[in-house]
């Protein structure tokens, strides 16, 4: 009978101690501590603007473009690439899909060509760094380059306004009184952290990332799945375009404008590692909430850019360097 009794409740298997491990992560903590900071720090600077009704949607509206995209940076980065085109795939799907050929076939197609031209480009993005063997930091840029000069090259370097009342009113509108671009942030997101962390691809995502060739030893086929990661991020870009095209009511080839950036910087803040195999949506979605929060502070109270710009590089520098002591703590000297 001894030999065949239960363990004890306290001897929680492996898998239940990394969940709460994970939950109870001091970085994650640490970065929810610098979020309220910044709140506090808003309501002392501007107390009758700040936790206002439509502040705090200003803020979620504006952090769910970038959100979106930052979720498709994170896969990327966990399995161990980086991807600098993000913001002009976002650019291009705006362009393409508020042409006047594109309006005229109605807001369906509309959307429907928006998410193809970010799968597309995110594709093959992905083809040439997993087939083409080439450095994912020059295969991005190339398509970096590339797909700003395309969207300049289709909008004649105008503005092209969207005509389609349909498309505006369903993306401008909102439900249960919340707008919805703020809605699609919120299922983008969950979509995105239940991939990552209840399903094999997820899992395959941190194994890539982590060792792409012990992964392959293990029989996941690192190829395909480093083009489908690419391509996961290619499609979150085109969902960001149709939240961009939304809240400008236009299409320009300067859409999503420096996005790369901001979206890097907000899945490092939130603790993903750059060598991959590491990471969290939910810290990254902090780091995106402390980056739009953090702006929004500078515009009430009429500081400037470029003090808001110094601003985020050390916070930046910061992150990294925590993430390099952490590393070093793990590992050892």
């Amino acid at each position: 009978m001894t030999e065949t009794q239960a363990p004890p409740q306290e001897a929680l298997p492996a898998e239940r101690k990394r969940r709460f491990a994970v939950s109870a992560d001091p970085r994650l903590l640490g970065l929810a501590a610098v979020l309220v900071v910044l709140c506090l720090v808003g309501q002392f600077t501007r107390p009758e603007l700040f936790f206002t009704e439509s502040n705090i949607s200003t803020i979620l509206r504006l952090a769910a473009a970038i959100g979106v995209v930052s979720v498709g940076m994170t896969f990327v980065i966990i399995s161990g690439g980086i991807d600098l085109s993000v913001g002009s795939m976002v650019g291009l799907a705006g362009v393409w899909l508020t042409t006047l050929a594109t309006q005229s076939y109605g807001p369906f197609v509309m959307v429907l060509c928006g998410l193809a031209v970010g799968l597309g480009c995110g594709l093959i993005n992905g083809v040439l760094v997993a087939y083409g063997k080439v450095v994912p930091f020059i295969a991005t840029l190339a398509m970096y380059v590339s797909a700003r000069g395309l969207a300049e090259r289709i909008s004649g370097r105008r503005t092209q306004v969207v005509a389609d009342q349909d498309f505006l009113a369903f993306f401008r509108g909102s439900f249960l009184g919340i707008p919805t671009l703020i809605w699609l942030f919120a299922l983008v997101f969950a979509i995105g952290w239940v991939v990552l962390n209840r399903t094999t691809f997820g899992r395959r995502t941190y194994a890539v990332g982590g060792n792409a060739e012990a992964s392959r030893l293990a029989g996941i086929n690192v190829k395909r799945h480093l083009a489908l990661v690419y391509g996961v991020a290619g499609l979150c870009c085109g969902i960001a375009a149709l939240m961009v095209v939304a809240r400008t009511t236009a299409g320009a080839s300067t859409n999503g404008m420096f996005y790369e950036l901001d979206a890097i910087a907000a899945v490092v803040i939130g603790g993903t590692l750059l060598t991959g195999g590491r990471g969290s949506l939910i810290g990254t979605l902090v780091g995106v909430l402390i980056f739009t929060v953090l702006s929004n502070i500078f515009t009430l109270n009429n500081l400037d850019t470029d003090i808001q710009n110094i601003a985020k590089g050390v916070i930046i520098v910061l992150a990294v360097l925590l993430q390099f002591r952490a590393r070093k703590a793990r590992t050892g000297p």
